[in-house]
């Protein structure tokens, strides 16, 4: 009778982009909504009464993304810990990555919420200018060439299970993040190609380390088609992970995240899960193997699944969590609840689509709110949320924050008028004329993640955008005061600074003359504006259109 092969299995269970998503709550209204991380808790305790050796994973961007975490940001200080981190603490992460939104807030409270942490930061490749410094890992004296020393922790850890598998998890971040970020929030830090990072510590863990499996865990998505391989994006580096897969040898399991999509796959061999954003769902992955008899493990199968909430959801929120955040959201909705002005006319948003078609109420408050702040010549903005409903009549901390969404700072460049029109050509591309004849978004801003925030709007001159015509000569208007615009005049334009550093594929910004950079973050700066303003009035100034299907219903 031939012996039968010991065999071992384990459990991957891992978050991303849970956007400070805690509490089954939709801010905006208060309502229930069946996400967040109290319900993905109960059904992590579930599959660790299952599978006691778990390893569990949180992806990044967990510090940003809601009014819970805006707030829990302004109440953190040296003698407290993140309300989020006692949340990881008492679910017993193995391991968190740095997403890139975990910078918004400045590296003093990220750093203070690493040290809090009973689990390491891991991400390989955003490493120290300085090869010295105290985060954690003086004994990496052997690093690999090229690798630089992370900066918040050990690029890897090593977990060996009961039965004497060993697991090897490597952390990454996209590299992008330069192009987004205010320079302040990572100065000190590099961002090395997060792909070429993988690669050198993938060789060096294999070699080094010897493990039975090895898994990536990168902030991060996919430039590519899942099943052709095509290009799925304008290739910058941002996401790399198809590539990941297809060239680089060792990795088992890849989790990835970032574009907030849900999704499982088999890529060149490499398992590749992804569980959205905000706490909709938890991914999870079965590894099995089978021991040879030379004692090393072999990977006999694995599975990728998501743990998804339903909606009505039947999980319920775990006890353990919402009291840990308690007396965090009871502060919180007093503060969001506090009035702060009123509003003399209509600046509520019905339709998104609308607001995207001519000039609106809203966006009109948006540009004086920051060409006051700044006094540019010239300013542009985006709606940043489909959720986005602008104000009533009574205006609330809630109200602010639910339409800004985003710690972004402003930014005012000196821009060329050639510069600003190939600003709006790019603007232009969000949209399409469908098969029917009508204007529609682009489907390149819908997949593989929904990029509406990447339309801008402008004010301080008069523009049209013909849809109907070819990509790059849609602007088939732009004055300024009733006169054309100059290309060769300079204009001081004011925008976020996410925009102004060429997020979004606005490549005509980086590198322009710098004429402000602002501190206060946006919703701070509305908030002042409307309690200086009352009541508040926005005059609508129509300077601006989308041309190009006379059906369109343009109703605000």
């Amino acid at each position: 009778m031939t012996p039968i092969n010991p065999t071992a299995s384990f459990n991957i269970l891992f978050t991303s982009d849970l956007h400070g998503a805690i509490r089954p709550i939709h801010y905006n209204t208060n309502a229930y909504r069946p996400a967040g991380l109290a319900l993905l808790a109960s059904l992590i305790r579930q599959e660790r009464e299952r599978s006691p050796e778990l390893l569990l994973v949180d992806n990044g961007d967990l510090l940003q993304g809601s009014p819970l975490a805006s707030y829990a940001a302004l109440k953190v200080t040296e003698n407290n810990v993140h309300p989020f981190i006692s949340v990881l603490n008492e679910l017993g992460y193995d391991a968190a990555v740095m997403g890139n939104h975990e910078f918004n807030y400045g590296q003093d409270l990220l750093r203070r919420a690493v040290d809090a942490s009973n689990f390491p930061w891991l991400s390989a490749n955003i490493v120290s200018e300085e090869l010295e410094g105290d985060n954690g890992i003086e004994a990496w004296t052997d690093l690999p060439p090229g690798a630089g020393l992370p900066a918040f922790g050990p690029p890897y850890l090593i977990k060996t299970l009961s039965s004497g598998v060993k697991i090897a998890l490597l952390g990454a971040t996209t590299h992008y993040i330069p192009n987004w970020e205010h320079p302040k929030n990572i100065e000190g830090l590099q961002f090395l190609d997060a792909m070429e990072t993988i690669r050198t510590w993938v060789s060096h863990i294999r070699e080094h380390e010897k493990p039975d499996v090895l898994v990536v865990s990168y902030h991060g998505g996919f430039e590519s088609d899942l099943e052709t391989g095509e290009a799925a994006e304008r290739l910058t580096g941002e996401n790399q992970a198809y590539a990941i897969c297809r060239d680089i040898e060792g990795i088992d399991v890849l989790l990835t995240g970032h574009q907030h999509r849900q999704l499982t796959a088999e890529i060149h061999g490499v398992t590749v899960i992804q569980p959205g954003f905000s706490g909709h769902g938890a991914g999870h992955v079965t590894v099995q193997l089978e021991e040879s008899s030379g004692g090393k493990w072999q990977i006999t199968d694995k599975k990728a699944q998501l743990l998804l909430l339903d909606e009505p959801s039947e999980v319920e929120p775990d006890a353990t969590v919402m009291k840990l955040t308690d007396e965090l959201e009871a502060e919180a909705q007093a503060w969001l609840d506090q009035s702060i002005g009123e509003v003399a006319g209509d600046l509520s948003i019905t339709n998104a689509t609308a607001l995207r078609l001519k000039a609106h109420p809203f966006i009109d408050f948006v540009h004086q709110v920051q060409m006051e702040a700044t006094g540019a010549q010239l300013s542009n903005t985006a709606m940043l949320s489909e959720e986005a409903r602008g104000f009533g009549n009574r205006i609330t901390v809630r109200d602010v924050l639910s339409n800004f969404i985003y710690p972004n700072t402003l930014t005012v460049l000196e821009l060329r008028g050639q510069d600003i029109r190939e600003a709006l050509e790019q603007t232009a591309r969000y949209f399409e004329v469908n098969a029917s004849g009508k204007v529609a978004v682009n489907p390149a801003y819908m997949e593989p993640k929904p990029q509406h925030y990447n339309y801008d709007m402008w004010a301080g001159m008069e523009y049209e955008l013909d849809i109907s015509q070819p990509v790059g000569s849609r602007v088939v208007k732009l004055e300024r005061e009733g006169k054309p615009m100059d290309m060769n005049d300079t204009y001081s334009v004011v925008m976020n600074s996410y925009r102004a550093a060429g997020g979004g594929d606005y490549a005509m910004y980086p590198g322009k003359k710098v004429l402000h950079e602002g501190a206060t973050d946006m919703a701070a700066l509305v908030e002042d504006y409307i309690r200086r303003h009352q009541p508040l009035t926005v005059e609508q100034t129509d300077n601006w259109k989308v041309i190009g299907d006379s059906t369109i219903q343009q109703k605000n």
